[in-house]
């Protein structure tokens, strides 16, 4: 961490008294006078020539050329340092702010935006099929839709295509009151123009008035007209983008990524159809399912193979002046709880207020029912998680005026919305229950279960003291090389792979801040055992002692003693074996570290490409053979691969991998539960099926080169 900044007393202006600078009076008019004032106030004040004074300041304060001068900068903090950035140049200086992230992420909501626009014309009864087509490059799309078609004619103010204007000019659009739009996720009027912003191409084919209109952009600019191509009997409107390799670490788009999306889009928009075309794989598939949130409801507990406690689904709908709220929900026999929110038809993976309101008004609907039917049960207290245990929950709610967090929407902030879910599901459950009473008994007596479970393992789980001084030594395991500080907040825990590993990063680390734990070969494989079990382990046992938090029902993330958990193993298949093997314990065993923010993954390098003076680093042989295809003809590069974190001298492991300054981390997060699940569960679950199916289906997507054989 950066060292605290020590604050230092302003200092008064020389030879000016208290009352000189209390003064707020304006000088008289005149240079002399106005030097001769400078003079009385400043002691030493040398007149220059050419100096002027601006008189416009209020309260009759003077500004000089000088007194605008930083002292403490080269060359002064003028007007001319400010930047004012037009268009969308904002959006190509800081893309962030408006995607998210520049990865994988990012790049796919590049086309989420696109076709949540399509989606709106769905939402306003315009629109009945989208159709998303992935290119043989892998990294170009085209969105097409048969809705109304982006108007073409001329801006009455700005005398310009509406559609030029909607494709380069941030906030503009026709969604920002109800007049064509009732309900939209799309709100803000900057998500085709952030696309066309970050496109090095980017083409609009628009089908309305009878003709098809024809227009092409680059990096937000349009590079030709808007043409009238010929006469057209149908109406809709394709995008076709191609995402700027220099502003993306990558991109390349993930077909089961897209395919994902548009089934789940599909199940929330019951009649809209949806069709992928993926040019790569040579592969088609059509979305359509009338069902809506029932069906996805199902294929939802399908794919976790959940067993649901009861054949019977809860569900609770209504349409009124405020907006549209539709909710499924049924419990089953998992130990993990699901609930997918969706505002305006786009998932809010963050959850939020809608969200909010539909677990409260679950957890107060079954305490009412226990309580009026006096079905307490003795020495048990249920808690919120008790209740919604094996929960599979599906919420979407339309609203007039989405106020999402940020442009990604990842979160539903809304705050009548929370009255509104509760209002529609608390009374709707309770009666669901009352005229069920054996279903009800069934689904209570699932969450009696659960809560006894918690009970009985909290005397099978340990627990681990937070560090003290007086405590520090003797309760941390002998193989830990712990760090100096006290402070949580600025510490930080490498996993490393074997003792070798673990003397390199000790040689090269920072001893106040970084701690560091080799781990003895590869650990348990957790995927199917309870707590108790997996901790019989011993190398597992060191790691829980070294974060201090305890498991299970104890956890306290009070109690943690590293901020920052960095996974730290070979940049080889064996290392990846490890971190998905430390991966998995942390899912399955402390989910709450990876959904605080708390894990990472570490980059060390494979290559160390020395030309000349220059040294540059690869991850992989990929970033190798992309750098070397920069090098001039002259050029020879000395190539070193590293054989392991112990073959690698210390200096280069701290440059590349322990320093804050220069290393790169991935922060661990869950965007899809079920999905995590699934894959976890392929890749390290008891059915060795699952693998094989796994094998077969992507080994034509592995090179020869990629082999570490």
């Amino acid at each position: 961490m950066p060292p605290r900044r020590k604050r230092v007393a302003k200092p008064k202006r020389p030879g000016l008294d208290r009352r000189a600078q209390s003064s707020r009076l304006r000088p008289s008019s005149g240079k002399s006078n106005r030097a001769a004032w400078r003079q009385a106030a400043w002691p030493g004040w040398a007149e220059e020539p050419g100096d002027e004074v601006w008189q416009g300041c209020e309260r009759g304060e003077l500004v000089s050329k000088e007194a605008t001068m930083s002292s403490g900068t080269k060359g002064g903090y003028t007007a001319r340092d400010i930047e004012v950035l037009e268009g969308l140049e904002p959006v190509r200086k800081r893309p962030s702010m408006y995607i998210g992230a520049v990865d994988s992420n990012g790049l796919h909501h590049l086309l989420w935006e696109i076709v949540d626009n399509s989606v709106d014309e769905h939402l306003a009864g315009e629109c009945d099929r989208i159709v998303v087509t992935l290119h043989k490059d892998g990294c170009s799309l085209t969105v097409s839709d048969n809705g109304r078609g982006i108007p073409v004619d001329v801006h009455p103010k700005l005398k310009r295509p509406a559609l030029e204007i909607i494709l380069t000019t941030l906030h503009s659009g026709g969604k920002f009151s109800n007049k064509n739009y009732a309900h939209s996720g799309g709100l803000h009027g900057v998500g085709s123009s952030v696309v066309n912003a970050l496109s090095t191409e980017m083409t609009a084919t628009v089908h309305r008035d009878g003709h098809e209109w024809f227009q092409r952009f680059k990096a937000g600019r349009p590079t030709t007209t808007l043409q009238k191509v010929r006469p057209f009997r149908g109406r809709g409107t394709a995008i076709f983008f191609r995402p700027d390799d220099t502003i993306f670490r990558k991109t390349t788009y993930d077909p089961a990524v897209i395919r994902e999306r548009l089934e789940d889009m599909s199940y929330v928009h019951g009649g809209l159809t949806l069709v992928f075309n993926d040019e790569v794989r040579k592969e088609s598939v059509e979305y359509l399912h009338p069902d809506g949130l029932l069906g996805y409801l199902a294929k939802l507990v399908g794919d976790g193979s959940k067993k649901p406690v009861t054949e019977a689904v809860f569900t609770a709908d209504r349409e009124d002046p405020q907006g549209k709220i539709g909710v499924v929900l049924r419990w089953t026999e998992a130990t993990d709880e699901e609930v997918r929110s969706y505002a305006n038809g786009i998932r809010t993976r963050g959850g939020g207020t809608h969200e909010v309101g539909l677990k409260s008004a679950i957890v107060k609907a079954v305490k009412n029912y226990l309580e009026i039917h006096n079905k307490i049960p003795k020495g048990i207290q249920l808690t919120s998680e008790d209740i919604r245990e094996g929960l599979v929950a599906i919420l979407s709610v339309f609203v007039p005026e989405p106020m999402f967090q940020g442009q990604t929407k990842e979160k539903l902030n809304n705050p009548e919305i929370t009255a509104q879910v509760d209002s529609l599901v608390r009374p709707g459950l309770e009666n669901w229950f009352n005229s069920n009473p054996n279903l009800a008994d069934a689904i209570i007596g699932r969450m009696v279960l659960a809560a006894r479970a918690r009970m009985a393992s909290r005397d099978a789980v340990l627990e681990v003291r937070r560090k003290t001084p007086a405590t520090r030594r003797s309760t941390l395991p002998g193989k830990l090389f712990d760090c100096l500080s006290n402070r949580p907040e600025e510490c930080e825990l490498f996993i490393v792979e074997g003792q070798s590993a673990g003397g390199t990063a000790v040689r090269g680390r920072d001893g106040k801040t970084q701690a560091i734990l080799p781990l003895r070969g590869k650990i348990l494989n957790t995927e199917s055992l309870a707590t108790a079990k997996a901790l019989v382990n011993q190398e597992l046992r060191d790691l829980l002692e070294s974060l201090g938090t305890g498991v299970g029902e104890r956890f306290d993330m009070r109690a943690l003693r590293y901020h920052k958990i960095i996974l730290l193993m070979d940049a080889d298949s064996d290392g990846n074996h490890i971190m998905t093997l430390l991966l998995c314990f942390f899912f399955r065993h402390m989910r709450e570290l990876i959904r605080a923010g708390h894990v990472f993954l570490a980059q060390p390098p494979l290559y160390r490409i020395a030309v000349g003076k220059e040294i540059h680093y690869a991850l992989s042989d990929a970033d190798k053979e992309a750098f070397l295809a920069t090098l001039p003809a002259n050029r020879t590069p000395e190539i070193m691969r590293f054989k392991g974190l112990g073959e690698m001298p210390h200096q280069h492991l701290a440059e590349t991998t322990l320093s804050p300054a220069t290393r790169i981390l991935l922060r661990v997060d869950i965007d899809a539960q079920l999905e995590a699940d699934k894959t976890f569960d392929q890749l390290l679950g008891k059915d060795p099926s699952l693998r094989y199916e796994l094998i077969m289906s992507e080994a034509n997507l592995i090179s020869e080169e990629e082999l570490d054989i």
